[in-house]
């Protein structure tokens, strides 16, 4: 199977780990962002010694140590408009783990127009969710047709979360998509 993890952060990590160790063939993982110190209490794939190191270069040196007989693509970017449909096109499965709204909107039409099916997790504080969308049915839109009010929200980033949260959500996400 060709699965692409969308945000290597708190779910994407858990995720990733649990999907490369069951032998999903192939995992694409895409995120722009690099290793910080505020990252280790609640992103298990990044240690110490990766503060500043690009997430996605990381995570696919970790997830080849873990399992040599899968093949890791990195993508060091932000999924945008103009991206989106070409890098899922290359997927049987999408999981999105970020925690922005407009990004999370942008993976599901990409997911929709190609008729893939998506799950999409997120968290806040002590509290998650996880939802798949298949095709043909619901999408992440017709759950979430417009993004929450200012502040209604907040990032984790903003409001803080456990730290255990995103394991438990992330490995869920990953359960999901191996059945």
């Amino acid at each position: 199977a060709k699965v692409l993890v969308v945000g290597a952060g708190g779910l994407g990590s858990p995720a990733l780990l649990y999907l490369a160790a069951a032998g999903v063939g192939e995992i694409g993982v895409i995120d722009d962002d690099t290793v910080s110190n505020s990252n280790l209490q609640r992103q298990i794939l990044f240690r110490d010694s990766d503060i500043g190191a690009p997430k996605v270069e990381v995570a696919a040196v970790a997830l080849r140590a873990l399992n040599p007989f899968i093949t890791v693509r990195p993508y060091r970017q932000r999924l945008t408009a103009e991206t989106a449909g070409g890098i899922i096109a290359d997927y049987d499965l999408v999981l999105d783990g970020t925690d922005s709204f407009a990004t999370r909107s942008l993976v599901n039409a990409a997911c929709v127009a190609q008729s893939k099916p998506l799950i999409s997790g997120a968290i806040s504080q002590w509290e998650g969710q996880l939802s798949l969308f298949g095709a043909p049915g619901p999408c992440y839109a017709c759950l979430f047709p417009s993004a929450p009010a200012d502040g209604l929200a907040p990032s984790c980033a903003e409001a803080g979360v456990v730290g255990a949260l995103p394991g438990m959500i992330g490995a869920m996400m990953a359960g999901e998509a191996i059945k």
